[in-house]
């Protein structure tokens, strides 16, 4: 796997940003540029498992929640690739990927900063969407305001 990193100042509180990201509803929107129909299923916890399924293909990825501090910082660790919506294994591509989101707030602004590991045939593509999506976090968490 590459390790890849991308970050993005928003305009935007932390706790913004934050629920930008894990919130149902903007959480598709932005993780939709990257895979479309992404969902999450499961609770953002310390120690649970969660899951990224993308409802147009069924394929997704089974994730511990290694280490939370809620507004501020996760750390995710990928324990299976799924498919048929989670419920079977398949090929493991993103198997013990970690992915971490952190957040840094000041003078009212947001620093996200994504850390991920990625399966190299998707280098390319990831490094064309991740920006989008980031760029799409910023025009949600700035919209709430």
């Amino acid at each position: 796997m590459k390790e890849m990193q991308f970050s993005i100042e928003i305009h935007a509180t932390k706790a913004k940003v934050w629920d930008t990201l894990w919130q149902d509803e903007t959480l598709r929107e932005w993780a939709s540029i990257i895979d479309p129909g992404t969902y999450m299923v499961g609770e953002m916890k310390e120690g649970n498992e969660i899951q990224f399924i993308s409802s147009e293909n069924g394929y997704g990825v089974t994730s511990k929640v290694i280490k939370l501090t809620l507004g501020e910082f996760v750390l995710l660790r990928h324990r299976a690739d799924t498919k048929a919506s989670g419920e079977e294994e398949r090929e493991k591509e993103w198997t013990g990927g970690e992915e971490s989101y952190s957040l840094m707030e000041k003078d009212g602004a947001t620093t996200l900063v994504v850390i991920f590991d990625v399966p190299p045939e998707l280098e390319e593509y990831f490094k064309i969407n991740y920006p989008k999506a980031l760029e799409r976090v910023k025009v949600l968490a700035e919209r709430q305001k």
